[in-house]
């Protein structure tokens, strides 16, 4: 049997690996396959175990020049490619984020190798993957050819399957140029108890409904006892009432959460196409007719500045 050296690009925020990444694992999880995950200037030794647990037997552990708490996409980059070739990979998989968008196309271009972004579904035995096209309408099944693949998996849409085994660190030096050609002049760090969009499991999101930015604060409300994440329509972005990162769309962020609650929100095939695939869809809306109710699980037809604060008030009770 020929064995599959899979390579799994593993964020970690806190000091801890995001949940998220561990679909990675399931997703690649075969016989005849070795799962190396790849961490740079991360804790590797705190990630062992749980790695270990979803069957990650081994962990490559990138040490690079950068000042700790900084990072650069072009070395990070130059890293990635150093420990694929050291350790023999030929399959990356990283999740859609925003890491992942900066860094696994980057990666693919060095290695002149194909790239499926947003993958709902991928197939290491034909090296295939599912993507949605369209807004959404079609779903297309594409062949990737070449010695090397990499994959960018939507967050969320794999779950973790735990699978215990013996994980070994390989210990990564990378002492690469770090070249000028690319400076980060800065980062900000947001709030570390705000989730990803991408990455949330429950999603409330406000729309042209919402009528202005401080209405938002309705949505926190509710989102600060459920550990939600608040999200928005194109509409309230174009109108400046929130920043663009919370828009939620075709344009915006593809999100699966389990759960996503559309407030005023009229279900435009645009903002659908970046929520469909959510396990559970709930609408607030005052219009009958709204294109969302048709597409939901669960609705009610009523005025959100009624609905919203007694729901905030019942969920800081059950809290």
């Amino acid at each position: 049997m020929i064995m599959a050296n899979i390579g799994l690009f593993i964020e970690c925020r806190g000091g801890r690996v995001k949940e998220t990444c561990l679909g990675l694992a399931a997703a690649a999880i075969g016989q005849g396959r070795e799962l190396f995950a790849i961490l740079i200037d991360a804790p590797a030794g705190d990630a062992r175990s749980v790695l270990a647990a979803h069957g990650i037997g081994h962990i490559i552990n990138v040490v690079t020049p950068l000042h700790p708490g900084t990072w650069n996409p072009a070395v990070w980059t130059d890293a990635v490619l150093a420990a694929m070739a050291d350790n023999g990979i030929d399959t990356l998989l990283g999740i859609t984020s925003p890491l992942g968008r900066e860094l696994l196309p980057r990666i693919a271009a060095r290695l002149d190798a194909p790239l499926v972004m947003d993958c709902m579904q991928i197939d290491l035995e034909d090296h295939s993957a599912k993507t949605s096209q369209y807004s959404g309408k079609v779903m297309a099944t594409i062949a990737l050819e070449g010695r090397v693949r990499v994959y960018g998996i939507r967050s969320n849409v794999i779950p973790p399957r735990p699978q215990q085994v013996e994980a070994r660190i390989i210990d990564f030096q990378w002492d690469g140029e770090v070249k000028s050609d690319l400076v980060v002049l800065e980062s900000r760090r947001g709030d570390p108890n705000e989730q990803n969009l991408s990455e949330a499991d429950v999603i409330i999101s406000g729309g042209r409904g919402m009528k202005d930015g401080e209405n938002f604060k309705l949505l926190f409300d509710c989102a600060s006892s459920l550990g939600a994440a608040v999200g928005a329509s194109r509409v309230a972005v174009d109108n400046g009432w929130v920043p663009y990162a919370m828009q939620v769309g075709q344009t915006g962020v593809k999100v699966n959460p389990k759960v996503y609650i559309a407030c005023g929100i009229s279900g435009s095939v645009q903002h659908f196409a970046g929520m469909k695939t959510s396990r559970m869809i709930i609408a607030i809306n005052s219009d009958e007719n709204a294109a969302i109710l048709s597409n939901c699980d669960y609705f009610t037809i009523g005025d959100l500045f009624e609905i919203l604060p007694e729901l905030a008030k019942a969920l800081s009770e059950a809290s």
